[in-house]
């Protein structure tokens, strides 16, 4: 009896790995197209939707998928929060490591990244599956908008010391549109006074509408897609100041760019060095760790979609610029970027500081 039982409790021991065996066998044996056809596509927006990385998530979602085995189903989650640190932490550390999930977020994460001295920010931006980004900027640019019946008549009128401010309206500290206008300030003595706390783009345009802030700092393509109204010749606003621009945009030979107005080479040296990571000016990544299957496929279809005349026809009559870089060439960009003189890396560290000192202060005030 006892022969018996020691036989059959064998049996069921080989039995039980035998099928432990198979499991991973039909697991390791996916495919991608299996994969794929039974996984939708998730692209996390680290903002708000109307706004620019919204718009340019939003039309690689309805092209992504026929570029990908098994032509998934592509969905678009808003994932707001901390100028799109909360989605960039959440790709990092919880989003599923398998293929399913990719992210779109500030293009400033690679200087943050680099700098790393927050406690908030729980990445290694290197580490990441790079899949590229929409635009390297080439085709845009980013302007600084102003109402004409702001106090400030000129450019260089609001640069005169003790003259005008300029009232600009931005989002959270630390975000791209809050640091620019900061940094024009220590570069060409631009007169600013900053009215943060706003709720993604959409909110910043229509503060600008109803004339709460004189204006904003946002990308060229943006106001294509959101605010055509602003282009029109007898707009109630207009275009001041050039940034992220080696040369003035061609639509815009008269607005100056923040190089031509720097006040010193110490001055030129840090704008340079901001205006780096809008070369990756709509970066996407997938969580670190992929298959090295699912990690090319991600990055082929990424540069596949961009390609696709179906995706430039959608974006030319949305009026948004696409001059796609690679997985490759964003790195090559963050490593450019950590290389910077290190003068300017301590001031954008200072910066960075100095906003994180802004966010707890405005904490505690809440609190109480």
């Amino acid at each position: 009896m006892r022969n018996y039982l020691s036989r059959a409790r064998t049996c069921a021991l080989v039995l039980s790995a035998l099928a432990v065996s198979l499991a991973g066998t039909q697991a390791r044996a996916e495919t991608l197209e299996e994969f794929y056809k039974n996984n939708p596509l998730r692209i996390i927006v680290g903002y708000d939707n109307g706004g620019g990385y919204d718009v340019y998530a939003r039309i690689l979602s309805r092209h992504i998928g026929r570029h990908l085995p098994g032509n998934p189903t592509t969905i678009v989650q808003n994932m707001p929060g901390a100028g799109s640190l909360v989605a960039v932490n959440y790709l990092y550390n919880v989003a599923p490591k398998n293929g399913s999930t990719i992210a779109t977020f500030a293009r400033n994460m690679a200087v943050l990244g680099i700098l790393g001295k927050s406690k908030r920010i729980k990445f290694d931006i290197r580490k990441f599956t790079w899949l590229g980004s929409s635009s390297s900027y080439a085709e845009d640019a980013y302007i600084l908008w102003l109402r004409k019946d702001a106090k400030a008549k000129s450019l260089d009128e609001a640069r005169k010391p003790g003259g005008p401010q300029l009232i600009l309206g931005g989002t959270n500290e630390g975000s791209t549109g809050s640091d620019v206008p900061k940094i024009l300030a220590d570069t060409i003595n631009l007169n600013v006074k900053q009215i943060l706390g706003y709720k993604g783009s959409g909110g910043l345009f229509l503060a600008i509408d109803r004339g709460e802030i004189e204006g904003r700092i946002t990308d060229l393509s943006a106001v294509r897609s959101n605010r055509p109204n602003y282009l029109k010749p007898d707009a109630f606003i207009r275009p001041i100041l050039q940034f992220a621009r080696e040369t003035r945009h061609p639509d815009f030979p008269n607005v100056p760019t923040a190089r031509e107005l720097a006040k010193d080479a110490a001055s030129l040296a840090f704008i340079e060095l901001a205006e780096m990571p809008f070369k990756l000016a709509r970066p996407y990544a997938a969580p670190p760790g992929l298959s090295k299957d699912r990690a090319e496929a991600l990055q082929k279809a990424f540069m596949a979609a961009h390609a696709d005349p179906k995706y430039l026809d959608e974006a030319k009559k949305l009026h948004i610029g696409v001059s796609p870089i690679d997985g490759k060439a964003v790195l090559a960009m963050i490593d450019k970027i950590s290389k910077a003189p290190a003068v300017s890396l301590d001031k954008m560290r200072d910066l960075y500081d100095a906003a994180e000192r802004a966010k707890k202060a405005r904490r505690k005030k809440k609190e109480n």
